[in-house]
Order: structure tokens, then sequence, then C-alpha cells
């Protein structure tokens, strides 16, 4: 059975480190080894894996995304969010970490981040590990 994490977003457009948070439900799962799949179930929110230690590597996936892929343009989609469905499109709703010694098996700048494109919201995440 997937856990539940809860993701709260203050912006539009956000990325936030969730990688405690998965650790967290693999140490309470107490694996040593095995994967973990990181699952975001909204059609307007990803799920990347990238450089955690400089915040303006956030910023600049943030600010290509919406030059690619501008709000205020001529899309078909009525709601008002079309821009948001494509950004989550381009990054993806899932990733799979290895799990070493209980531990998410990420390179050394590696952190797990949950994009928002049509926040502020609540949003889920649903974490499942396996041996």
């Amino acid at each position: 059975m997937p856990v539940t994490i809860s993701v709260k977003t203050d912006a539009r457009i956000d990325m936030v480190d969730i990688t405690r948070l998965v650790q967290k439900e693999i140490s309470d799962a107490r694996l040593q080894e095995g994967i973990c799949v990181v699952y975001v179930p909204h059609t307007t929110a990803g799920i990347t894996i990238n450089e955690g230690a400089d915040p303006d590597v956030c910023r600049d996936i943030i600010k290509k995304l919406s030059e690619l892929v501008p709000y205020d343009r001529s899309y078909r989609h009525l709601e008002g969010n079309a821009d948001s469905h494509i950004k989550a499109s381009i990054i993806g709703s899932s990733v799979t970490v290895i799990i070493k010694n209980g531990q998410l098996l990420l390179g050394t700048w590696q952190k797990i981040f949950f994009c928002e494109f049509d926040g502020p919201r609540s949003r889920r995440v649903y974490v499942k590990v396996k041996e």
C-alpha cells in the first residue's frame, strides 16, 4: 500500500524539496535494500530529481519552463491552466530511486522535488517502497 505525503505549495509555480519526507517513509518501513517510487496523482504537478544545493537551479528550471510554455497564450483548454498541464507533462509524474542501506541512493547534490504548476494548493504525493 502506498503512503501519502501532503505537500502545500505557496506559489503558482513552485518546486518543493520532499527528499526528507520520502526518506522518512523508507526509514519507517525499515527497508534496507529495494526501490522507492514517488508518484504525483495530479495533472498540473510533477516530480523530478535535480540539484538541491543551489536554489538558483530550481529558479532557472521554473524560468525556462515559463519561457517555453507561457501562461498567457491562446490555449484551447478553457480552465486557464493549459500551461500547467503542458509543464507537468514535460517534467513527468513519477521518479524511481534505488534504496541501499536504508537510504535513498541519490547523487551528492540530488534532491527529489515536487513541482507545482497550478498553485498554490494542497497536494498529495504517493510513495511506495518495495524490496
